[in-house]
């Protein structure tokens, strides 16, 4: 068995797929023929497949989220995100960054991150409206300048209504983070 996954896979993962061959052996010892050397052949050429598959999705995983790692402060200036930005982003729970990053970055309508998130859109606009009020408040803390900016009706926010309006003081401009 061995020698038969040497041939089509790395030393590594063969010591893997004969381990598992026989625990597939075992554990269907009643499936297994009198002379079972075909059979357990079948089993390992079925365990390559599915780890050669594993790993061709693993490494496009890997190339998915590669870009996706969280900036360096020191590589920040190499893309034009300010440090203080991203000092402030950091300092942020992981809810009200996930707000921020899919509006802001991932350039989403708040109607669309909602469903992202799987919540109401009038809660999203909630969330999104606290999370920039936190975020405008470390980023003064960091020293960052911030400007308020009234509400445009060119921003991709819901349309307002007395219980959902929200507060246009709570909105802050930053610098372009993309």
């Amino acid at each position: 068995m061995r020698g038969y996954a040497l041939r089509r896979i790395d030393p590594a993962t063969a010591d893997d797929v004969v381990s598992e061959v026989f625990l597939v052996a075992w554990r269907r010892l009643d499936d297994v023929p009198h002379e079972p050397r075909l059979w357990l052949l079948g089993v390992a050429r079925r365990i390559v497949a599915n780890h050669r598959r594993s790993a061709a999705r693993w490494s496009a995983l890997h190339d998915r989220i590669g870009h996706e790692r969280p900036v360096d402060p020191a590589e920040a200036a190499l893309v034009g995100v300010d440090g203080d930005v991203l000092r402030a982003l950091a300092a942020l729970s992981p809810t009200d960054r996930e707000a921020l990053l899919l509006v802001g970055w991932d350039d989403l309508a708040p109607r669309e991150a909602a469903a992202v998130l799987g919540i109401r859109a009038t809660n999203f606009t909630m969330r999104l409206s606290r999370a920039r009020r936190r975020f405008a408040a470390r980023l003064e803390a960091e020293g960052a300048q911030v400007r308020p900016v009234a509400a445009d009706p060119a921003t991709r926010a819901l349309p307002a209504t007395p219980s959902t309006a929200p507060d246009p003081a709570a909105r802050c401009e930053v610098p372009d983070a993309r």
